[in-house]
């Protein structure tokens, strides 16, 4: 038997719920028989960034001052000093080990969860 990723919010528990009672085999043979998607990797997505399990830890002072600064001077493209404090600014967060990467659009992402972060330590 296969081992279940952890949960990591209300989406992946229903999931397991519908799988563990057949429902969803049920509904994956409707959508293929009928052509319609059932849009349920769509919902489990938006319930899981609505209801995740983990919640992110604190800034430290340090980590906000630097992000402070951050916000004001980033530009376009980071330098590599940048990514490796976001990097270990986010592992503090998120408790989650993050590689280093060239990908814009995967930097852009992990800088908004951050701001995120950062913008509940504001209030």
């Amino acid at each position: 038997m296969a081992r279940r990723k952890k949960a990591a919010g209300l989406g992946d528990t229903i999931e397991q719920i519908t799988e563990a009672t057949g429902i969803k085999a049920v509904v994956e043979k409707f959508s293929k028989a009928t052509g319609v998607d059932c849009g349920c990797d769509k919902r489990k997505e938006v319930l899981n960034k609505l209801f995740p399990y983990h919640k992110p830890n604190c800034l430290n002072e340090e980590d906000y001052n630097y992000l402070t600064n951050f916000f004001i001077v980033v530009k376009d493209q980071l330098t590599v000093n940048q990514q490796y404090k976001l990097i270990d600014i986010y592992y503090r967060i998120f408790n989650k080990k993050i590689e280093n990467s060239n990908c814009g659009s995967c930097w852009r992402d992990r800088i908004a969860e951050i701001k995120k972060v950062y913008n509940e330590y504001e209030n």
